[in-house]
């Protein structure tokens, strides 16, 4: 075996779809397909349960799947080691984005990061910030930019790019309109729009929600903050935004801060202690383009 089999094989487990597996790697989905087989062919077992729509790993595969990421965890440190002491910075860094957050001073960091790195291979993934955190605990990703609630993820370091309060938004004709501001009790006596679970302000209300004994009435879900603000805007329920958010819609919707809500929501880069060099790289260049200066 050799270790594009195991990438394939962890992409594949991962993403639980060979197409996807293929589009993650950047070869042909027969490529993947091919290569698997081989690799179980040598390992005398099936990996996969291809029977379903889905794929899943068989108990063969589930064995499998530690031992294949360890082996390339193992590489890259070797990898690593000699570039640290090379002084190069080449490979691949893979940073994940949460979906439906358009930043660009991170765009602006991928842009310098390239221009002084054209030897190193960028690859951009979207997904909510549970599976984000994930993919960089696991390996998959190199860092992440995630929504968190109150605090960094345990284990992994951390930079803060935003610190917000959460509010509500509503329009004009809403009977919420009229008010200077909002209590989260006030706001569950109403269809309440907000991001899915998975995702930072869904972290933090939940949060606050579960601290005052509330079940805010999820009426409607959207992944991007302004469909949030579309739904809101035709009084289909009242939005839960983050401040900045918000204020992107001032024009069509009424703000309402809600006053007992303290915990924080926050927008931070994220990766594991002792990167490799690419992720220094790139942080050297996110930092000054999201105006952050000293230590995470």
């Amino acid at each position: 075996m050799d270790l594009r089999q195991l990438e394939y094989f962890v992409a594949v487990a991962e993403e639980r779809n060979f197409t996807r597996a293929a589009e993650r790697v950047h070869i042909s989905q027969s490529g993947v397909s091919a290569q698997i087989r081989r690799l179980e062919q040598e390992l005398g077992a099936e990996l996969f349960d291809r029977s379903a729509r889905a794929v899943a790993l068989t108990v063969a595969g589930e064995a499998a799947l530690a031992h294949a990421r360890a082996a390339l965890a193992s590489a890259r440190a070797v990898r690593r080691a000699v570039d640290e002491v090379t002084g190069l910075v080449r490979g691949r860094l893979t940073l994940g984005m949460v979906v439906g957050c358009t930043v660009t001073p991170l765009f602006d960091a991928l842009a310098a990061f390239r221009t002084a790195h054209p030897g190193v291979d960028v690859l951009l993934r979207e997904d909510d910030s549970d599976r984000l955190v994930e993919g960089v605990r696991g390996g998959t990703l190199d860092l992440a930019l995630i929504g968190a609630a109150a605090a960094s993820p345990d284990g992994l370091e951390a930079l803060t790019i935003v610190r917000e309060r959460l509010v509500a938004a509503v329009p004009p004709t809403h009977p919420l309109a009229g008010r200077k501001r909002l209590t989260l009790r006030e706001l569950t006596a109403h269809p309440v729009i907000c991001m899915p679970r998975g995702t930072g302000l869904r972290a933090v209300l939940d949060l606050a929600s579960d601290a005052q004994g509330l079940r805010p009435a999820i009426a409607l879900e959207a992944g991007a903050a302004d469909s949030l603000a579309d739904l809101a805007a035709r009084g289909l329920g009242v939005a839960v935004l983050s401040t900045s958010m918000a204020r992107a819609h001032a024009d069509r919707l009424t703000v309402l801060p809600l006053d007992d809500v303290d915990v924080a929501a926050l927008l931070l880069l994220v990766w594991r202690p002792a990167p490799h060099p690419a992720v220094h790289a790139f942080l050297a260049h996110a930092r000054p383009a999201f105006g952050v200066t000293g230590a995470p």
